[in-house]
């Protein structure tokens, strides 16, 4: 399963996206839930940190108070917050601490997909891929907020294009219901509209966009459901997006992102940066 056919890798190749059905299984996500299940019931998120996550620009730009917990989550554990979590009292809704939790930045070493990504790696031809950022993403029930139209590497800027992919495996059904993934097949041949840079060294912390996002034509977006434990292959550049859950039943996700180090440059203007302390750990071990 983790290595690719030159049908597969040619579908990749045209559409930007691909789905691996199978990729872990029942077990392993399971194993992943309760093991982020634990770190979520250990968490402890200053007030003034408690910010929600959003790839909309305006909503990003709004965020107060937490820029430097954002800015330097490259290392740590981050928990960000889902729109509508909390209440006019600044209190969270729902009886579990977790509930509504967006993100947290985890090590790829601790989940069980580590060995069959390496395997898909390799399949795609990447010589000395880097794992630069890694997400748990909750979309809970009636809270889960919609995901805009975005292109990873607006995030994620590499020179050249092209380096960083996305690699989202669901560890519960991904439904039209609950919020699965919806992409533009072909959108990732057209380069990236604009980019989240940090503010320059020596002035106040924040970021800003470069750019503007396109219109979007909604009439070409192709919605993509998948079962537990499928793996979803995201090339950085390809549009894609993902509806509010209003249903009854969550989509837990792990995703992370690997770039192809080889001849690559990493934007130095990029909001994630690599640490001394944490550089951005190798897949291959």
């Amino acid at each position: 399963m983790a290595c690719l056919s030159s049908s597969q890798l040619q579908k990749f190749r045209e559409d930007g996206f691909l789905v691996l059905e199978g990729f872990l299984s029942a077990e392993e996500c399971v194993a992943m839930q309760q093991r982020i299940g634990k770190i979520v019931a250990e968490m402890d998120v200053p007030p003034h940190c408690r910010t929600e996550f959003s790839t909309h620009e305006e909503e990003q730009l709004r965020a107060q108070g937490s820029t430097d917990y954002f800015l330097s989550s490259g290392d740590k554990i981050r928990f960000f917050f889902e729109k509508g979590v909390f209440d006019e009292k600044g209190l969270e809704r729902g009886p579990q601490s977790w509930r509504g939790d967006m993100e947290i930045s985890w090590s790829l070493q601790r989940n069980p997909s580590t060995k069959l990504a390496m395997a898909l790696a390799r399949s795609l031809g990447l010589q000395m891929p880097v794992v630069v950022q890694s997400m748990y993403i909750f979309k809970q029930p009636h809270i889960g907020g919609e995901v805009f139209p975005h292109q990873d590497a607006s995030f994620l800027y590499t020179e050249p294009l092209g380096r960083v992919l996305g690699m989202w495996i669901a560890l519960e059904d991904a439904t039209l219901e609950n919020g699965c993934l919806w992409f533009i097949p072909g959108s990732h041949t057209s380069g990236v509209s604009r980019r989240m840079v940090r503010a320059p060294a020596g002035s106040a912390p924040g970021t800003s966009f470069l750019g503007s996002e396109p219109a979007w034509d909604n009439s070409l977006f192709v919605p993509t459901p998948v079962r537990r434990g499928a793996l979803v292959l995201i090339h950085g550049e390809v549009v894609h997006k993902s509806k509010q859950n209003l249903s009854d039943r969550s989509r837990q996700v792990y995703t992370f992102h690997l770039m192809e180090a080889s001849g690559t440059t990493w934007s130095p203007e990029n909001w994630l940066q690599p640490t001394a302390e944490l550089p951005f750990p190798p897949l291959y071990t």
